[in-house]
């Protein structure tokens, strides 16, 4: 998860808004006490994605060829790799996900942008077991919370290729762990490099959904990492409205800086209802999420983005047991404002999963994934990023042929 010249730029997002707004589904489904109205919808829904998830979309070219709803390999295929590794990447492909989230990306302090799913790496690499880099380690204010341990800012690309990639969540995913230490830190300009390759080698294109993480911290550093990234798009050739890259952030004013340097499809992250953007906190805008996704503030991110990317929280809220609730309007409302919807994250096992889909108490058991899956494919999301793309997969078969 994640979080911008020529006549493709100047169409102020229109353009980009039609190529990934893949197909908006009027679905719903039995689930969560949907009326018999919203059933039937959601039975012409499945009708009408049929085709679109056999056959890459069957809207043209750009996003809109793409599978609905669209599976996105969450940090690669991270519930089964160390994430942010080109084993995850490509095993993501291998397993059918549509489009490959790689990676977060953050800076070296020589300028180059890496992929890490935060600038602090201590838990992703095994930086920890390096004594010549012991000193490196620091307590910094991350976006307003202090935070301990070695960043990406402080090391050289040089330095972090010598480091390794390990497990995040070792006590959910033990099974990774037998992977600690095969895979370096990639680079983002590898990835493009990577992107190129498979797309050769697998006959079909290869899509990226790179988030720029931390962008006013990094900016604040001189490390602003827009523009860096723009770079590279074009070197690469991948910086118009029909190219294969995503680019997303939790910060509005990040995707409007992009929305000037590149003509890429644009996509805003959101969190939870009650948390503000690090760019709002920053210069003092007092909204809030819940502000951007009210039908005035969907408006205004279609202004300069073609899609959002929320919690799933926000499509369907949980009690205060972790149970679901009732969907809210978020879907509708993005729709009517011309954008996409493509939250996060769905994974297999219990603790990350909604505690109607719990199955034991075991926290690396898979619960019910593929109840959870269908029950937020009913409300008519345009895709999900997940760590688990094999099941994604599997689960938008079963949806859309239900």
């Amino acid at each position: 998860m994640g979080t911008q010249e020529s006549d493709e730029r100047a169409d102020g997002g229109t353009g980009r808004r039609a190529l990934l707004g893949a197909a908006v589904l009027g679905a719903g489904g039995a689930v969560l006490g949907l009326s018999g109205t919203a059933r039937a919808a959601g039975t012409d829904a499945r009708q009408d994605t049929r085709q679109d998830a056999r056959h890459g979309g069957g809207h043209g070219g750009g996003v809109k060829g793409l599978p609905v709803p669209t599976v996105i390999g969450h940090r690669g295929a991270s519930g089964y790799r160390p994430e942010h590794t080109f084993g995850s990447y490509e095993l993501a492909l291998d397993l059918g996900a549509d489009i490959v989230e790689a990676g977060d990306l953050v800076p070296t302090r020589d300028g180059h942008l890496v992929c890490r799913h935060e600038p602090e790496i201590g838990g992703t690499t095994d930086v920890a077991d390096h004594p010549e880099f012991a000193d490196r380690e620091r307590t910094k204010l991350l976006d307003g919370v202090s935070t301990t341990g070695w960043f990406t800012e402080d090391f050289t690309l040089a330095e972090l290729k010598t480091l390794r990639a390990i497990e995040r969540i070792p006590a959910n995913r033990p099974h990774n762990t037998l992977y600690d230490g095969r895979w370096e830190i990639p680079t983002f300009e590898e990835v493009l490099r990577w992107q190129n390759e498979q797309t050769r080698r697998r006959g079909r294109q290869v899509w990226i959904y790179p988030e720029l993480k931390h962008p006013t911290y990094f900016r604040k550093l001189g490390l602003g990492t827009e523009e860096r990234l723009a770079r590279l798009l074009r070197k690469y050739g991948k910086d118009g409205k029909h190219a294969p890259v995503i680019i997303q952030s939790f910060e509005p004013t990040s995707i409007r800086r992009m929305n000037k340097l590149v003509g890429n499809p644009l996509a805003v992250l959101l969190s939870g209802a009650d948390s503000r953007p690090w760019d709002f906190v920053e210069t003092g805008d007092p909204r809030t999420t819940a502000d951007l996704i009210t039908p005035k503030g969907l408006k205004e991110i279609a202004s300069y983005a073609q899609g959002i990317g929320p919690t799933l929280d926000l499509i369907i809220p949980k009690d205060s047991a972790g149970r679901l609730t009732e969907p809210t309007t978020l879907v509708r409302d993005a729709h009517r404002a011309g954008l996409i919807l493509h939250p996060y994250t769905m994974r297999n096992e219990n603790p990350f999963l909604p505690a109607d889909f719990r199955k034991g108490g075991d926290p690396d058991a898979y619960g019910d994934a593929f109840g959870a899956f269908r029950t937020y494919f009913a409300t008519g999301i345009d895709g999900v990023f997940t760590d688990n793309p094999d099941t994604g997969v599997l689960a938008r078969e079963d949806f859309v042929n239900g």
